[in-house]
């Protein structure tokens, strides 16, 4: 592609700088938290048509689903039900250029106690290179990113000379079947960019990441004399900590996968919910604990099940806080394996290229301690796949905010990664 054209799709992308700013503003100003989509997503529909997609709707039909590997099964308590947003581009003629999927998902997690935040957290302000707010970074920056970067082709004449398909997901924050239902729909591309908020990175790997509720019943008792009793929330904290010896033992040097070396804690678990107990003065019966843990590419699902169960196990042989003790465990929410990606893979390397050519810097490689939707295409769908993105901070924290001159540099990286990989076309006069 010549430099002067090379130049005016970048020209192109700082033009809509206003306006991404201003399409950012109304999608954090929709509370996406999950079940509550379908404005944000109406909002992003609206968008599409005006870019000239073809746009339509998918609905995450669980039944289907549920048959399929990669699947994750929803808590009853936290199903949206809400609908994916798709935007279709297809050229006059299709020339050789490979297709291309851009995937970002609208949902948001909780803002904790908004009490917190210096702000309102669905009130979206800019101070200096920064614009904050829920699901300002994680991910509504780089659904805008992706948005400029089609537009600008746009602005200058030009269209894909390849299918490209915009996709606008929910539930990634808690299972990723909406990006499933994408893939059983049956989108499909030649390669898959997520803009996560990964600072501008290029994700080579990512963890496999589990959800799971452990259910405890003790003995209730009188306080009067707590012995007679065996605490249930007592129990549930021991049965967590027995489980950090296990993050302890996969986070050892000799069980690091190759890909997480350079990281010295890859392996996070979290305890991120407790409920139990029915009275200040009684021994509690019950308690439910919702943990979530981080595991390596190439670990099955079912062998992570086992060293859990293991685990539990063997803390349940330990008094005095798990004597008496049963338990039940349930897994939903995610169930998501990991994943390498090929770092020579002319999809990496074009975006690493890319990415210098518009900052000046090497890309730097990143082995994500989190998950994303990438695995679905990459694991699945036989679909080459990675994630660059934005920089953002505080995210699924307090004040969350995302820089704008990294959106745009973004959007710069994917509007010419588009005309390279996909190929362009004119634009037909109608």
């Amino acid at each position: 592609m010549e430099t002067e054209l090379r130049h005016k799709i970048r020209s192109a992308v700082h033009e809509h700088r206003d306006d991404a700013i201003d399409l950012l503003s109304q999608l954090v100003r929709h509370d996406s938290t999950l079940g509550n989509e379908s404005e944000a997503q109406e909002t992003i529909a609206s968008r599409f048509r005006s870019m000239g997609l073809q746009v339509k709707k998918l609905a995450i039909d669980l039944e289907q689903l549920s048959v399929l590997p990669g699947f994750s099964p929803p808590a009853s308590t936290e199903y949206g039900g809400g609908e994916n947003v798709i935007g279709i581009h297809q050229p006059r003629t299709f020339q050789g250029g490979k297709s291309l999927i851009l995937n970002g998902h609208m949902d948001v997690v909780p803002t904790g106690a908004a009490k917190l935040w210096s702000r309102p957290p669905f009130e979206p302000y800019v101070i200096d290179d920064w614009l904050y707010g829920r699901g300002s970074g994680d991910m509504k920056a780089g659904i805008v990113a992706y948005c400029m970067a089609f537009q600008a082709l746009r602005d200058i004449g030009y269209q894909p000379a390849a299918p490209v398909i915009l996709q606008s997901v929910v539930e990634e924050e808690c299972t990723g079947n909406g990006a499933l239902a994408c893939l059983h729909a049956g989108y499909t591309a030649d390669a898959a960019i997520i803009p996560e908020p990964f600072a501008q990175t290029l994700m080579v790997a990512q963890l496999g990441v589990m959800w799971f509720e452990v259910n405890v019943t003790g003995v209730p008792a009188h306080v009067l004399n707590t012995s007679n009793g065996n605490n249930a929330i007592e129990a549930a904290y021991a049965l967590f900590e027995g489980l950090r010896e296990l993050e302890k033992e996969w986070n050892s040097d000799e069980a690091k996968h190759p890909s997480f070396t350079c990281h010295d804690h890859p392996i996070n678990f979290n305890l991120g919910r407790i409920t139990g107990g029915d009275w200040a003065s009684s021994v509690p019966s019950s308690c439910s604990i919702d943990v979530r843990i981080g595991f390596y590419p190439g670990m099955s699902l079912l062998s992570v099940r086992e060293k859990i169960e293991s685990s539990i196990q063997e803390t349940l042989k330990k008094p005095p806080s798990c004597e008496n003790v049963t338990y039940e465990i349930r897994y939903h929410g995610f169930q998501a394996e990991g994943c390498t990606m090929d770092r020579d893979h002319p999809m990496m390397t074009q975006l690493a290229k890319l990415h210098h050519e518009v900052t000046g810097y090497e890309c730097k490689d990143l082995a994500s301690t989190a998950t994303t939707d990438a695995r679905f295409f990459q694991i699945y769908g036989g679909i080459p796949a990675t994630c660059y993105g934005p920089l953002a901070e505080n995210i699924h924290g307090i004040d969350e905010r995302v820089s704008l001159k990294s959106m745009i540099e973004v959007a710069e990286v994917l509007a010419l990664f588009i005309a390279d990989w996909c190929g362009l076309e004119p634009i037909a006069n109608d």
